[in-house]
């Protein structure tokens, strides 16, 4: 679906039909690869880089901290920490 989608045929999504995926389950999932490869192509296309802790979460399949998530995004904001 991501790289060919107009070649798609019933039997592409047989391994989720197999594990039980009904009409409506497919086209979720069809909607969440459109949607991560339409934001991936967008992120790619204006250049957009990770951040080294988003970056080590995604090769490490280790969720964000919450404290990193707040850290993180008053740093992008240019705030300070306030205990």
């Amino acid at each position: 679906m991501s790289a060919t989608p107009a070649r798609m045929i019933e039997e592409d999504w047989r391994p989720l039909r197999e594990m039980g995926f009904d009409d409506r389950a497919c086209l979720e999932v069809g909607h969440i690869v459109g949607i991560f490869n339409y934001l991936t192509r967008l992120a790619d296309g204006f250049g957009l880089v990770l951040d080294a802790g988003t970056r080590e979460a995604s090769e490490t399949g280790m969720a964000l901290r919450p404290a990193e998530d707040a850290a993180i995004g008053r740093e992008l904001r240019g705030q300070k920490e306030v205990m």
